[in-house]
């Protein structure tokens, strides 16, 4: 299905979308990629949304791109012996510990020694999403001591966030590996890792995964955001998760860290996609508000390759109209001249390699002239990043003999992505390119393409061939003797 809009939405999979119908809708009102949220649903639930999506993608002839996302470690406190939980006031003193007794107003059980063992006196606490602010007074292996900063009720198992220190866990939990086995024998495209603190965190799970999906690293921990430059450098792709970022930082930081973050991952033409709370009030409300809709347009405007729905599409009474509005924001986003302005200001005008210099030159030659499409033949995929990256005025038309790669480069801004069979020559790759841009309507027989490749095919990151062709079959074989 063609998309009228460059950037692309990622729709979350839930109790309010996991049938054939709701799922098609949420692909026919603008969804290009699915998340599977493995925090919640069992693996059967998992197994049979992964099929449905398949079937869709088979009825509709496309390339539907499946994410999923790993749980990650869940830090909470203990029970206390009040169902109710317990107010803390502000100023008064609160003990965590490892004794497994139910809590009272005065301590409660910290089930993770991993914990203890990392704080120091003046780290603080946050339990609940925030909403409870502790600092350390004095801590030992299994205990901390603390004084309540902000208060409130505190219940059984809220999670507990600890921004000041890099704790010593794994992103990957005993549940995550199971899920990752599952997932990536299921057949996914993407895996989300969460609680990533350090690049080793990533090369596990790419480890792991061994090629059967790409790494996606959730920027969700302050850890992330100082080791962030070594953790695109391993990871496949970057989620700006900003749910936990706006706990464990000032929520101000927020938004030039997005902002920063975004950058840095077109410059590195690793997609990124910004997520959490874009369109909240929509779980419950048919339009979302006005800073809701702000929101979106910020992130479509600095440049990021896909915005995301959580539980607006998952557990929300409206999700078909969440899909619909996203949609309608990145058209009309994308139509304001300002918004070409903008990305063409950011974009990086050195070249590193020779790769960078024939995509650069792809998209100059297209928007200085009348060409139609730039069309990328790429089995990593990498050429088709390198051209997202450039964020060209033209349709990028991604060609792959590929299934899997096709998948990935859904989530890649501007991509449209065409199976095509194995070729060996560059003349039938341009033959191919004219036939796909005609065919889908990119180009008009009488009209121009751009088309780059990597000769010899199949040899990841050797893109170091452009052609301008004219979308006439005779006229390449005329001009192009064997």
């Amino acid at each position: 299905m063609r998309r009228t809009r460059n950037v692309k939405i990622v729709a979350t999979l839930g109790p309010a979308s996991d049938s054939y119908e709701m799922i098609r809708a949420l692909h026919d009102a603008g969804a290009d990629v699915f998340r599977l949220n493995m925090s919640h649903g069992s693996h059967e639930e998992i197994r049979e949304r992964h099929a449905i999506i398949r079937k869709i993608e088979e009825d509709t002839g496309g390339s539907i791109c499946i994410l999923a996302d790993l749980q990650g470690p869940k830090l909470r406190v203990g029970v206390f012996a009040s169902d109710e939980g317990e107010m803390l006031e502000e100023g008064a003193k609160f003990r965590m510990d490892l004794d497994e007794t139910p809590g009272d107003s005065t301590r409660v059980n910290l089930p993770h020694p991993e914990i203890f063992a990392a704080l120091e006196p003046g780290a603080t606490l946050l339990v609940n999403d925030g909403k409870i602010r502790l600092t350390v007074d004095d801590c030992g292996p299994d205990f901390a001591n603390c004084t309540v900063k902000a208060g409130g009720v505190i219940s059984n198992r809220k999670g507990v966030n600890v921004p000041d220190v890099v704790l010593p866990l794994a992103a990957l939990s005993d549940k995550d590996r199971k899920d990752l086995e599952f997932v990536c024998e299921l057949g996914v495209d993407w895996l989300a890792l969460s609680f990533v603190q350090r690049p080793e965190d990533v090369l596990e799970a790419s480890d792991l995964a061994n090629g059967r999906a790409a790494i996606l690293s959730k920027i969700e921990k302050p850890a992330a955001v100082r080791n962030f430059d070594d953790i695109l450098a391993v990871s496949d792709g970057i989620m700006v998760a900003r749910g936990d970022l706006g706990v464990e930082l000032p929520v101000q930081n927020v938004p030039p860290i997005q902002k920063r973050l975004v950058r840095k991952c077109r410059a590195a033409a690793r997609p990124v996609i910004v997520a959490t709370q874009m369109m909240e009030s929509m779980i419950e409300s048919p339009v979302p508000t006005r800073a809701e809709v702000s929101d979106v347009a910020t992130a479509i405007y600095e440049g990021a390759d896909a915005v995301m729905l959580s539980a607006e599409s998952a557990a929300g009474d409206y999700p078909i109209e969440a899909v619909t509005t996203m949609n309608n924001v990145a058209t009309e986003v994308e139509q304001d001249p300002t918004y070409r302005q903008i990305i063409e200001a950011s974009r990086e005008a050195k070249g590193r390699t020779i790769a960078d210099g024939i995509v650069s030159a792809a998209r100059e030659i297209a928007e200085t002239t009348n060409i139609k499409a730039i069309c990328c033949f790429s089995q990593s995929g990498t050429t088709a990043a390198l051209v997202a990256r450039e964020r060209p005025r033209v349709p990028i038309i991604a060609m792959t003999s590929m299934a899997r790669t096709a998948r990935r480069l859904t989530l890649s801004w501007g991509t449209n992505c065409v199976i095509v069979d194995p070729l060996d020559r560059f003349k039938m790759a341009v033959v191919q390119s004219a036939r796909a841009a005609t065919r889908q309507g990119y180009a008009g027989k009488e009209d121009m393409i751009v088309v780059t490749a990597g000769v010899p095919f199949n040899v990841p990151g050797s893109t170091n061939i452009l052609r301008v062709a004219p979308c006439d079959e005779r006229l390449i074989f005329n001009t192009d003797p064997e």
